[in-house]
């Protein structure tokens, strides 16, 4: 996993709101990326409904918030449509995201559960793996700001 302070991987991938490239919001805002495992599945689910439901705060960072995992763009449309997610799902087919931020793979259950925040810059100042919640990525937004 990558660490704390380390310069943020640009990649370029298909989303549910087009190509995105990351290396374009470096020196511009900051970016949220949530790996997860998979689509339509109940903690997967329960985890972007959270950040769905706390755009807002994330507005106020004016950050890019990305979900990422292996799923074909027809299942991640289809699952944002389902659940109204307005921010983009990237298709990481051939795992190549998730090589790059290390973020490990389970055996018969897919890519680990991590989330980085990205400061302005394009430097990692938030990793840690999991679910986790919206107040501590808030925090790392903050930081980001000082």
């Amino acid at each position: 996993m990558l660490s704390i302070g380390q310069q943020a991987p640009s990649f370029e991938a298909e989303s549910t709101q087009g190509r995105v490239r990351l290396g374009e919001y470096f020196g511009k805002q900051p970016v949220v990326l949530i790996f997860y495992p998979k689509d339509e599945t109940p903690i997967c689910t329960k985890q972007l409904c959270a950040v769905r439901d706390s755009a807002a705060r994330y507005a106020e960072f004016n950050a890019l918030v990305l979900g990422i995992n292996p799923g074909s763009i027809d299942e991640h449309e289809r699952f944002a449509q389902k659940y109204g997610y307005d921010f983009p799902l990237v298709s990481d087919r051939d795992e190549r995201i998730r090589q790059l931020y290390e973020v490990g793979n389970i055996p018969l259950l897919g890519q680990k559960r991590c989330v980085f925040v990205i400061d302005a810059s394009g430097t990692v100042i938030y990793a840690k793996r999991g679910n986790r919640p919206t107040a501590e990525i808030v925090e790392a937004l903050k930081s980001s700001r000082r």
